[in-house]
């Protein structure tokens, strides 16, 4: 079935940015304490959904560092970190958005069956980021995650929109974090999300705010009692 241009043109515009809105929305500070809510692992019933979106995304890269946004509705979106050639090149910073929804509901006479779309264009802004300052962001998420979220903690199915981190490895998911050093990422996410989508010429700006935030979860995660 053939799809309207225009509803589809606006339709992409709006999920391209769905991450970039996630992250820029308000906080919701924790009264007493701050829990993140995040486990470790995939959260229950998401995997294949998951899995089908990351794969898609990354292509046939293999970032050292993804988070990927799952909405309730609408299209998926994510964020990579992605090794340059050489030990001292460049990385490649993505911000990728499909086509289309990649989880749909596919009506037929006999009922319907949900369906993964794996077989689509992705739109992608890429960035190159420093070597250094892209190991920066793989160490201090990966050390953020370990400590802020106990490795007994499993993820939790939620019926809301999901994210999931993968640092090195170590796969964390959940809702978005509002408080600590889960704040702390979410406004780095922000930063990276700008800096693929903007001009080289303002780019530098984000690198140093980078900069300046994983000093910043630095000092936070050396001050952080154990979870």
């Amino acid at each position: 079935m053939s799809r309207h241009p225009r509803r589809v043109r606006v339709s992409h515009r709006l999920a391209r940015f769905g991450l970039a809105a996630l992250l820029a929305a308000p906080l919701a500070q924790a009264a007493d304490g701050c829990t993140l809510p995040l486990g470790r692992g995939w959260p229950p019933a998401t995997e294949n959904h998951g899995s089908a979106v990351e794969q898609l995304l990354a292509a046939k890269a293999e970032p050292r560092l993804s988070l990927t946004l799952l909405p309730t509705r609408g299209t998926e979106s994510g964020l990579l970190l992605i090794p340059g050639a050489a030990a001292d090149a460049d990385w490649t910073l993505r911000h990728a958005v499909p086509n289309e929804r990649v989880q749909s509901w596919n009506r037929s006479r006999g009922g319907g069956a949900l369906e993964l779309r794996i077989d689509q264009d992705v739109d992608n802004e890429e960035a190159p980021i420093p070597a250094a300052l892209a190991q920066r962001l793989v160490a201090g998420w990966k050390r953020a995650l370990e400590q802020a979220v106990p490795a007994d903690k499993a993820a939790e199915f939620r019926d809301s929109e999901q994210l999931l981190f993968v640092v090195d490895g170590l796969r964390v998911s959940g809702a978005r974090p509002g408080c600590g050093v889960g704040e702390t990422l979410m406004e780095q996410a922000s930063l990276l999300t700008e800096a693929a989508n903007e001009s080289a010429s303002k780019r530098e700006r984000r690198w140093r705010a980078l900069g300046e935030s994983l000093d910043e979860l630095e000092r936070q995660l050396q001050a952080a009692p154990a979870p």
